[in-house]
């Protein structure tokens, strides 16, 4: 899995321009962890509940989840951050995320095997 993370400034609005503060994620998933979000069902998972700074006040949360069909195929997912400082937590909280996700994805490739404890 290969995780490429872009910052960029970007100006809103036609009257009143807002400046907002975009993170882009792009994701390269090998082919054997695509098979494994495909084979488990995982595509629906939800990765990170997320509101964007744009966001009008009755938009329903679900809306904004970012979940793991989001990221296949190489397709970028931008969200927008109202200052620089927030977009720089958001990148932490993604990597954590996705680093959780790496080993979920590892973990999920083969089922247990036998187990035998003595106490």
């Amino acid at each position: 899995m290969r995780v490429t993370i872009d910052h960029q400034t970007i100006r809103k609005g036609v009257l009143l321009k807002t400046t907002y503060y975009e993170v882009s994620l792009t994701v390269a998933f090998t082919h054997e962890e695509k098979q494994i979000i495909r084979q488990r069902g995982l595509l629906k998972t939800k990765l990170v509940d997320r509101r964007p700074a744009n966001a009008k006040v009755d938009d329903r949360d679900e809306k904004f989840e970012l979940r793991v069909e989001h990221l296949m195929d190489g397709r970028a997912d931008r969200f927008l951050c109202a200052t620089p400082s927030k977009s720089k937590i958001y990148e932490e909280d993604l990597l954590a995320v996705l680093e959780q996700m790496k080993r979920w994805l590892d973990d999920n490739a083969e089922t247990g095997s036998r187990t035998v404890v003595e106490f």
